[in-house]
């Protein structure tokens, strides 16, 4: 792959290709000349400016960043939802009302 645009043109010279063939004409300079062939006017001062039935006021965009970690945007499915009646139960004994802070057997990490 070539890494800069004489590069590319001296292959099309030895192969004996345009360079213009491999580029859409969007990106031609015939393109481009027409694109900028229309003369450009500069905006008047503000003195030339109409005056406008409502009010023009902007105010500066809110960058204050919340605090924290950012909330996810996963949609819950019905499985995200516990039913409220049962208790919670420890991932290691599932043994009911029980989790990993209020373990009292030996074996297991108390954090």
């Amino acid at each position: 792959m070539t890494t800069n645009i004489s590069e590319a043109l001296n292959i099309c010279r030895e192969n004996g290709t345009i360079a213009d063939t491999y580029v859409p004409e969007i990106y031609s300079r015939q393109t481009y000349k027409r694109t900028y062939q229309a003369n450009f006017h500069p905006v008047l001062s503000e003195n030339f400016w109409r005056d406008v039935p409502y009010n023009l006021t902007f105010y500066p965009p809110n960058m204050n960043k919340e605090r924290g970690r950012k909330q996810g945007a996963r949609f819950q499915g019905e499985m995200d939802y516990r039913n409220p009646d049962s208790l919670p139960r420890y991932g290691r004994y599932r043994m009911l009302g029980h989790n990993r802070k209020n373990c009292n057997n030996p074996g297991s990490s108390n954090v």
